[in-house]
This record gives structure tokens, sequence and C-alpha cells, in this order.
């Protein structure tokens, strides 16, 4: 299993996308592209539709080596064994999440601007999502923080830090110019004609020197 500092390139299977009956499909393309972490995020199912959907992701991610991370659902995580649990700025503190997933589950947090992510840090977060960096249909309530703090919250970080929000093979040399060395991408990779090549377009920018 690839461990969290080797990840850099986050992805996410959002219902928001994708149907959940092409999940599996979804997951195994995003899988066999080259995804180093892969999350589900599905906000509008119950926790036993969401913990039917883990069970048939772990299976494919497990067999990847990929980290499985839920978001919003410690339960779910916790009784599917994944590998990750994410939560948000208004989901309570890490230690009551880390306290129902257990020590072998890291625990991510998202923020969303440098007081959110050192706070998150010093609460013991193992990794952080920093964002939205630009406008972006997975967030329309927040407002993009731009580029600027990328550099700034690499300076003081004490753990991974995953640069979130309207990243794609667009925006990515920009993001990458200012300070990233990690990113999560949602829309264009779910919404690509072809994941698996899209993947390997990223990772060659992501891997150049």
């Amino acid at each position: 299993m690839r461990s969290l500092n080797e990840c850099r390139l986050y992805g996410i299977v959002d219902l928001g996308y994708v149907r959940p009956d092409a999940v599996v499909s979804m997951t195994r393309a995003l899988v066999e592209g080259g995804v180093d972490i892969l999350q589900l995020r599905a906000k509008n199912l119950s926790p036993e539709e969401v913990e039917t959907l883990a069970r048939q992701m772990h299976s494919i991610t497990r067999d990847g080596g990929v980290p499985l991370v839920i978001n919003d659902h410690p339960k779910v995580a916790a009784a599917v064994g994944s590998e990750g649990v994410h939560i948000g700025q208004d989901d309570g503190a890490i230690v009551e999440t880390r306290a129902m997933v257990g020590s072998a589950c890291f625990v991510g947090r998202s923020t969303h601007g440098l007081a959110q992510a050192m706070t998150a840090m010093a609460e013991g977060a193992d990794y952080i999502g920093f964002g939205p960096l630009y406008a972006t249909g997975t967030k329309p309530n927040y407002t993009p923080i731009g580029l600027h703090d990328i550099a700034e919250v690499h300076r003081f970080a004490t753990v991974p830090v995953f640069c979130i929000g309207g990243v794609n093979l667009q925006t990515l040399t920009a993001v990458l110019a200012a300070g990233a060395r990690r990113v999560v991408i949602v829309s264009a990779l779910l919404l690509a004609a072809d994941p698996r090549a899209y993947i390997r377009s990223v990772k060659e920018l992501l891997d150049a020197p």
C-alpha cells in the first residue's frame, strides 16, 4: 500500500459527477491510470449506500496499492477498513474522528486559508486539502483563495498539503509554479474522455524536474 507521503495525485470519485452504477468502472480506470490516492465523496447518499460503494471501491484500490479515503463518514471508514477518512471544517474535532476510525486510519481535513491550515496541523491532521484555488463546480459556495498562499502553507507545513479546486491540465503548470507539490483533481478526471490517458498527462507534469 502506497504511503501518504508518497502520494502526489489525489483523485475523488464524486457522486456529483459519477452515477452509483459507474463507481466501480471509474474506480478501476483511475487506479489503472495511476492515481496515488482515491476518495469516495457521496454527499447525498445514506451511510448504508456509502458503505456499499466503499466496499466495492476498496476491493479495487486495495489490490492496486492505492489508499482509499472516505469523505464525511468516519463510521463507514471504520466499518470498511479504509486507509483514510476526510472531514470538513464543520465536521468536529480531529481527535473525535480519530477515536472513531482507529490509529490505522489517517485523517485529512479541508482547509480554506492559512489560519485553518495551521489549526488543522496543530490538531493533528495527517494531511490537509488546501483550497479551492480556483472557482469550481465541485465547491460552488466557496470563494477561491488563489495561488499566492501556496508557497507560504508549504513553508510551515508539517504534513502533506494537497492543493484542490479547479486544478486540471490547463491550470496545473501555474499551480506547481506557485509551489504546490501535491494536487487533487476531480471533475477534469471524471469527465475526461479517457481518464487513464488524462492521469498519465498529469503525472508527466507532476514528475517533471
